[in-house]
């Protein structure tokens, strides 16, 4: 019986997969070319970590290899990413290909002698190459392989009037594979590589993800149902590493009753533990980027609920985010992309990441001896109350709490804190009490809710920053519409504001009942003291 995995390429022989057949034959196409006589093309291919990039390409290999017109080989540089000697790179570039080729080839110096390989000095056939982890490489070197590979491809188009068998170099086809679109916008100087073509790879699709789990059943004679897969590609959004572990935590490790359906309950036992408790290689590399300068900045600004922000290939900083998993692009309309977090599971483990990261603790959360009769009894939860048990400690406490707070450039901390401090405070309050509290991210970006659940009650809060009237009203009504669907009759919604009179407090704190919902909006204000 096959298993789900979620790290390294996949064995088809051991392990769940989706066939994926379109896109090995895209990849497959593109090495082999329009016309195999002629040449094939020089692709990159790319995605984020722990997306497939390297089975899909391991596969478009055997299907080349069954035509027996090629010589195919593939392999990973990754080994001397941290290298910075030129010969020991070649050396080992060399390496590979007397591995892979099975052929003996003359050491080399330097990195411009490299077409001398690929000749009928040592290849009878027209050879199509796939170097794995090619980004991983220094930057120099990089350029430098890119420079000779593009002079191969341009003797290669000069001799138009040979087959491909017969042409001086006989690198037919070539991809390089990595997280990012080799030579891109990370390439200051340029890219020399500029007859490249690019093949992305990109998550699996529902289609794909319930086809394994049905795979799943037929095998196991166990059921999954619908809802909990529903909610695995909601919260993975066919990332195929993530799937695979979500798939591995579901069906095995947390399995414990075989005999007995995968449920919902199962699911968000299994959710609980991944976002709280379980490492996870993919989800670590993502935080370590999103952590890092100066990209943590972005990430923090992209918390904000006030504007979603414009996605263009062309900023570095979200180049540098989406290559790496950390967010994806979203088509609005026709002509416009935003920016939204890659999925919503990667969202709530950064949400709580940067949480524990600057409010480690937090203090006294209210007096001693401070009745709470009116804020919290053994039934009944008064979120109106508690957010103003909030307001009065975040005034207290602000000076220390906010000290070395991540600030923007005009020296104002981030709206993202202020969430990220409440969230704290709520969760540290109602734990004590048997209460929990859930962040959640409906749209991946403008909109953060905080779902609280106590003495069998559930209550929604939606976290917003007041930005002027006519967005106070919008605010309301799509809070309304968020209420309906979380089948409740009222939902709070919480404006954080620098500053607010008495008079404005009076006139925007009033309860909204929304004709077309019936559903309850009650707006609270918390002032930053920004």
């Amino acid at each position: 019986m096959r298993r789900f995995v979620s790290y390294g390429p996949i064995d088809k022989d051991l392990h769940y997969f989706a066939p994926r057949k379109e896109l090995i034959g895209r990849a497959y196409a593109q090495l082999v070319g329009e016309n195999p006589q002629k040449s094939g093309h020089y692709i990159t291919v790319w995605a984020p970590r722990q997306t497939g990039k390297t089975w899909v390409m391991q596969e478009a290999v055997q299907k080349i290899k069954k035509m027996n017109d090629y010589e195919v080989g593939i392999f990973s540089i990754g080994s001397v990413k941290k290298e910075k000697n030129e010969k020991e790179v070649i050396s080992a570039f060399v390496e590979k290909l007397s591995e892979v080729f099975q052929k003996e080839f003359p050491s080399l110096k330097k990195i411009r002698h490299t077409p001398t390989l690929f000749t009928k000095k040592y290849f009878q056939k027209p050879v199509i190459l796939i170097i794995d982890e090619f980004d991983s490489l220094e930057e120099d070197f990089i350029n430098d392989f890119a420079n000779i590979f593009r002079e191969i491809f341009s003797s290669r188009s000069n001799e138009i009037d040979k087959k491909s068998k017969d042409k001086t170099h006989l690198l037919h086809g070539l991809a390089l594979v990595g997280v990012r679109s080799v030579l891109g916008i990370e390439n200051v100087t340029g890219s020399p590589f500029n007859v490249q073509r690019s093949l992305h790879i990109p998550n699996l699709t529902y289609e794909e993800v319930d086809g394994m789990f049905k795979w799943y059943e037929k095998e196991s004679r166990q059921t999954v149902e619908k809802d909990a897969i529903d909610q695995l590609f909601y919260e993975t959004n066919g990332q195929p590493g993530l799937t695979g572990w979500f798939g591995e935590l579901l069906t095995e490790t947390y399995n414990k009753e075989k005999a007995k359906a995968i449920t919902m309950d199962n699911f968000e036992e299994v959710h609980a533990a991944a976002v709280k408790i379980l490492p996870n290689n993919n989800i670590l590399n993502i935080i370590s980027k999103a952590n890092k300068e100066p990209y943590k900045q972005t990430v923090l600004e992209l918390f904000k609920t006030d504007r979603k922000i414009e996605f263009t290939y062309d900023n570095t900083k979200l180049n540098y985010l989406y290559m790496n998993g950390v967010i994806d692009r979203e088509k609005e309309n026709r002509i416009e992309y935003y920016v939204k977090f890659s999925c919503p599971f990667v969202q709530k483990r950064l949400f709580n990441y940067f949480s524990s990261e600057l409010f480690p603790s937090m203090g006294r959360l209210y007096e001693p001896f401070e009745s709470l009769d009116d804020t919290i009894t053994e039934t009944h939860l008064d979120i109106k109350n508690l957010v103003k048990l909030y307001q009065t400690y975040l005034k207290k406490n602000r000076e220390w709490l906010l000290k070395d707070a991540p600030r923007r450039r005009d020296l104002r901390i981030y709206e993202a804190v202020y969430h990220f401090n409440l969230y704290s405070y709520l969760n540290e309050f109602l734990r004590p009490q048997g209460g929990r509290v859930f962040p959640e991210f409906p749209t991946g970006n403008g909109k953060i809710d905080l779902i609280v659940t106590y003495a069998g009650n559930r209550y929604g809060i939606e976290l917003k920053s007041y930005v002027d009237e006519r967005n106070y009203r919008e605010s309301r009504q799509k809070a309304a519409k968020y209420g309906k669907q979380l089948e409740l009759s009222e939902i709070f919604l919480v404006f954080f504001v620098e500053s607010v009179d008495d008079k404005s407090r009076k006139t925007y704190e009033v309860d909204y009942p929304d004709k077309e919902t019936g559903v309850k909006v009650i707006p609270i204000f918390v002032e930053t003291g920004n």
